[in-house]
């Protein structure tokens, strides 16, 4: 019983209250030093959005085609969908016929919800 209490003493989380108090100062440290050491010349060159070395054209707030969006969206949502597969790939066997069902169900959704998008002519680049 006095063991017990010996394993469980809040002493026993003395090191890692050390070492998070060592890294937040490591961290503030840096910080500061970088702030403090570092050049802090401002010229109109270094205020200037960098825009990967190219310069820039027109205005940055023109609307974009939602159809990028819509279709980087549609790739998420239906590769999140496939990943459910893996773990009635996993455990097929020990689920038996009402996982065969479920995953039945699970594919009648999938490509009913495949085909309502299909329709509404979300996937057609040419308008």
């Amino acid at each position: 019983m006095i063991l017990l209490d010996i394993v469980n003493s809040p002493i026993n989380y003395f090191p890692i209250l050390v070492q998070v108090i060592v890294a937040i100062g490591f961290v503030a440290v840096m910080m500061g030093a970088t702030h403090l050491l570092g050049p802090s010349r401002k010229t109109s060159d270094k205020l200037e959005n960098f825009e990967c070395g190219i310069e820039q054209e027109g205005n940055a707030r023109q609307p974009l085609a939602v159809k990028y969006f819509l279709v980087a969206i549609l790739f998420v949502l239906f590769d999140v969908e496939v990943i459910f597969f893996y773990p009635y790939a996993v455990n097929f066997r020990d689920l038996g016929w009402n996982g065969f069902v479920a995953v039945a169900m699970f594919v009648a959704f999938f490509v009913i919800g495949f085909t309502y998008i299909f329709k509404k002519g979300a996937l057609n680049w040419e308008e």
